[in-house]
């Protein structure tokens, strides 16, 4: 997952904008251009310098939190790679940090973060089930292949740099969004069902298929195709052996050698225009993207498929180089985002938020029974922005929260031999 929260027009994201119509107003203020008021001296601003990918980032939940906290959020966005790169090199350069579960086989032995003490965040114990212990609210035993969250979600102490098997005081990741991902599909065209990973890799789709070129996202899709065509059996498709990234690989590359792959996206926009376009008919997507399609009034299903989902999952943590001050500041932060709001406004956009109950109570109740309970929707159905994404009478792709995460069969993860995977998918790439 790279995904980016922010939105260019022109070349400008918004983000700058505010941020430049923001620093042209103290100009004027500090000129004496506006004047009138009395003089105050301003107390220290509360700013937290946010380093993500932008999955959690936005400029609507920046304003938030700085109408209900008074905490400003300086947004540091990079690639998932690049997140991890500077953790590993630059660990003063950051406060909070927001990032995936899998990147925390190689940021917590660094020792260049710290945990969060579970007993200072309010709604600890409400959090899903899914992350702390692997099971659905309803009771149902989820896929724990690839870095399933709670494998890492605990270390065994305050500065521990080794994880714990069982549950602890000390949090390595602060749960905030997930989803389930599975493929997307133009079922105006295909004209027929579709209900397994194997059809990404169906002759009948030549030259109409795409898939990401992530690595190590890439290849755990690869990995569910291969085990639903019957070819092979993995023991952790997040975990592989090198005779079976070389397996893998091999099916992959005849594929596309035969002519099977349009294209290998690596960004958010891409897909979209792939699907939207009509050049793929089936490709390996993400949520929000198979719903940008459709806000185009162009026919894209999320495909529920018998094999299940491949999952993801990031939440928060602090630098090791974090003030006193400021570790407050971020404890202050998390237990805001995880009251309502920025959960509500996350699920809108199609991911899950951690805590179910707070996020409930900040969205309509036609929006919840929509988004989270697999109903049809009473009203059209909108994003945050206010963008219509549904009409009234929709019915959410893969069903409910239960359905769907209930049925996630593996988790994203980095693997023992993640160079080798790496260098073995660039060759199938450029095959």
């Amino acid at each position: 997952m790279s995904k980016t929260g922010s939105t260019k027009a022109g070349g400008l994201s918004r983000r700058n904008l505010l941020k430049s119509a923001a620093g042209l107003a103290g100009v004027a203020a500090g000129s004496g251009a506006i004047t009138g008021f009395p003089y105050v001296k301003s107390a220290e601003p509360k700013v937290l310098r946010y380093l993500g990918t932008g999955v959690d980032e936005g400029d609507l939940i920046g304003a938030q939190c700085l109408k209900d906290t008074g905490i400003k959020l300086e947004y540091i966005t990079a690639t998932t790679d690049d997140v991890t790169k500077r953790v590993i090199t630059q660990p003063n350069s950051f406060d909070l940090l927001d990032t995936e579960y899998f990147s925390l086989k190689k940021l917590v032995p660094s020792g260049n973060i710290f945990s969060l003490d579970a007993k200072k965040i309010k709604e600890f114990d409400n959090i899903t089930p899914i992350m702390t212990k692997g099971v659905s609210p309803a009771g149902k035993k989820i896929g724990d292949q690839g870095t399933a969250p709670w494998k890492v979600m605990y270390v065994e102490g305050k500065d521990s740099k080794t994880f714990s098997k069982t549950p602890t005081e000390y949090v390595t990741l602060i749960p905030t969004v997930y989803n389930a991902d599975t493929l997307g599909i133009r079922p105006d065209l295909i004209k027929r069902p579709i209900t397994s990973w194997a059809e990404l890799l169906n002759p009948e789709f030549k030259g109409k298929a795409a898939t990401l070129n992530i690595p190590s996202i890439g290849i755990m899709d690869a990995a569910m195709v291969v085990e639903a065509m019957g070819t092979y059996k993995y023991a952790d498709k997040g975990n592989m052996t090198k005779a079976e990234i070389d397996l893998t690989m091999k099916v992959m590359t005849e594929a596309k050698k035969a002519g099977q792959f349009r294209a290998f996206w690596t960004d958010f926009n891409q897909s979209v225009n792939l699907m939207a376009s009509g050049e793929t008919v089936i490709q390996s997507m993400w949520s929000p993207a198979v719903t940008a399609v459709r806000s185009k009034g162009i026919a894209c299903t999320f495909q529920p498929l018998k094999e299940g989902y491949r999952s993801w999952a990031s939440g928060f943590c602090v630098s090791k180089g974090i003030s006193a001050s400021n570790l407050e500041l971020a404890y202050e932060f998390v237990n805001w985002y995880l009251s309502g709001w920025a959960g509500a406004y996350l699920n809108r956009q199609g991911y899950y938020s951690a805590v179910l109950s707070t996020a409930q109570k900040s969205m309509e109740p036609y929006e919840w029974a929509y988004w989270m309970e697999g109903k049809p929707a009473e009203k059209d159905i909108h994003a945050p922005n206010g963008t219509l994404l549904e009409k009234a009478g929709s019915i959410r792709d893969g069903g409910s929260y239960e359905d769907r995460m209930g049925s996630v069969a593996c988790w994203n993860a980095i693997m023992d031999e993640n160079d080798y995977m790496v260098r073995k998918w660039n060759e199938f790439i450029a095959a």
